[in-house]
């Protein structure tokens, strides 16, 4: 019985810039960052989702994740617009009021 020595490929350059790829450790840095926005604002979300949805059912609502101040509108570029008056150059974090939070289709 013969086992296989695992191959290793290739960095993968991309099509339109190959002398620029990102670097894994940047890739797993950005990731993390994002998943760190989204676990400070899904409590917000949570907090206010109840008392929203009977009025305000598939609007969009936009979190600002330091303040925990939110926007909503039932147009989402109206609702970023609304948190980028306020906010103009932080993340931002997108939730729908309904019962997941999800936008668009799964």
């Amino acid at each position: 019985m013969t086992t296989q020595q695992p191959t290793k490929r290739p960095i993968r350059r991309g099509r339109i810039f190959p002398e620029y790829t990102i670097p894994p450790e940047e890739l797993a840095r950005s990731e993390a960052e994002r998943k760190a926005r989204y676990q400070r604002t899904r409590p917000v979300f949570e907090r206010w989702r109840d008392e929203l949805i009977a009025d305000h059912y598939n609007w969009f609502m936009i979190i600002e994740p330091n303040s925990g101040d939110y926007f909503i509108d039932p147009d989402e570029n109206l609702a970023v617009e609304k948190a980028r008056q306020k906010y103009p150059s932080d993340w931002l974090v997108t939730f729908r009021i309904n019962d997941t939070g999800a936008c668009g289709m799964i």
